[in-house]
């Protein structure tokens, strides 16, 4: 039986979406305000969160980020109030998996969750159909563990910029475009988020390269998107 957490104050939306999601043969977890959700998020292991950005306590943006930052990789469906664009663009930036926008269809919300439980299932059986550790010019990545170094000197990661970088190192020399990558790493629901690409970029090439604006491993194709280099070289 799956695990889900809805945050969300509105009680009744939340016992409503909670209904519709046992459905899916699920045990659900209600949290009324930020620091409830917070609290249950870092203490138990979920299948899915749903997150209301506006909650008392706690905003769920900063929930996001701070289970991203303690690499909670659990798939986040953010809840934003409609017209709220700034939010749902940091909410993406900070590592949710979508977003709907409020008032919605319950039945929407279900299908976001399906689709979002297909795409973390098909990414589990790709990696264990493929090869687990990737180690090219220095960088070493261990699917695996979700661990990346450079040389013997480890790298902290959240789970999105390993899952880009794992992207990236999978397919050396191949050229993507930002809608390709928002396709593969983020999967549904991210089209016009193409800057988001940009910023997990730039705080990947501060982590992994040796000086960010002469990248060697992550080059932009100018006028086209980004690419992997074939060979790096790093000392």
């Amino acid at each position: 039986m799956k695990r889900f957490l809805v945050v969300e104050d509105n009680r009744d939306i939340a016992n409503l979406v909670a209904m519709h999601l046992r459905d899916l043969d699920a045990q659900v977890d209600l949290a009324a305000d930020g620091d409830e959700g917070l609290s249950l998020a870092e203490s138990k292991r979920y299948d899915l969160i749903v997150l209301d950005l506006m909650l008392p306590g706690i905003d769920g943006l900063e929930i996001c980020r701070r289970l991203r930052g303690s690499d909670n990789d659990a798939p986040i469906l953010m809840l934003t109030a409609k017209g709220s664009e700034l939010d749902r663009i940091v909410g993406l930036e900070m590592g949710a998996d979508d977003y709907l926008t409020k008032p919605f269809s319950v039945l929407e919300l279900v299908a976001r969750v399906k689709a979002i439980l297909r795409r973390v299932s098909g990414k589990a059986s790709d990696a264990q159909a493929s090869a687990t550790q990737i180690e090219i010019g220095g960088l070493r990545l261990d699917q695996g563990r979700r661990q990346a170094s450079i040389g013997e000197q480890p790298v902290e990661l959240t789970a999105r910029e390993f899952d880009l970088l794992w992207h990236f190192a999978r397919h050396p020399g191949q050229v993507f475009t930002r809608s390709q990558l928002l396709d593969s790493v983020w999967g549904y629901g991210h089209e016009g988020y193409e800057h988001t690409v940009n910023s997990h970029i730039n705080r990947l090439r501060a982590k992994i390269e040796r000086q960010a604006a002469k990248p060697e491993y992550i080059l932009t194709v100018w006028g086209v998107g980004y690419k992997f280099n074939e060979s790096p070289r790093h000392e």
